[in-house]
């Protein structure tokens, strides 16, 4: 099944009716619990698109686990889902969510890997970077650490990556050197 083309005809909808009942940030918030929860606890996707259990057993358990918790349209959505035995694209449309959710804002989302955490300073800039790359006015940066970097960073902007890694600068170097001027090539 094509669960991500149905999920998005979803997060479009859910989208579109929190807007009009301005939930907005209260669906988005609930989504990025969703998301969180399903990314931390893989039996409960597994339960989700589980053929043997019943629909209104999930319906259920859903419930339990998230009543009180989130907004009421989010609820009505579960709702929706099991009723039409839909539930096993939550986890993606909790994951697509976010997204749609930063589109229509006008919210560029940027990763950024480097050796070491970096700094205010450094992350103004790096900001300013990505405003200009990505024509947006904000930007959502997320950071992550690699040890194994050396030095520098590697910064992905949509389908952008700027590699100013010591790693990377490393292995052009080996290429390089493994060329020899000297010795003819056959």
């Amino acid at each position: 099944m094509a669960y991500s083309r149905v999920a998005s005809r979803y997060v479009k909808s859910l989208l579109s009716l929190a807007v009009d009942q301005g939930a907005l940030e209260a669906i988005h918030n609930d989504m990025l619990l969703f998301d969180s929860t399903f990314k931390t606890n893989f039996d409960l996707v597994l339960m989700l698109r589980s053929p043997i259990v019943k629909h209104d057993v999930k319906k259920r358990i859903l419930e339990k686990i998230f009543k009180g918790k989130v907004h009421n349209l989010t609820l009505a959505i579960l709702d929706i889902l099991t009723r039409k035995n839909r539930e096993p694209i939550l986890p993606e449309i909790a994951s697509d969510f976010h997204q749609a959710y930063n589109e229509y804002l006008g919210i560029e989302k940027a990763t950024i890997l480097s050796a070491a955490p970096i700094d205010e300073k450094l992350r103004k800039e790096i900001k300013a970077i990505v405003k200009k790359l990505s024509l947006r006015e904000e930007v959502e940066l997320v950071e992550t650490v690699d040890k194994e970097m050396i030095g520098g960073f590697v910064l992905n902007v949509g389908d952008r990556q700027i590699d100013a890694s010591i790693k990377n600068k490393l292995k052009k170097l080996k290429v390089t050197f493994k060329r020899n001027p000297y010795i003819r090539e056959l």
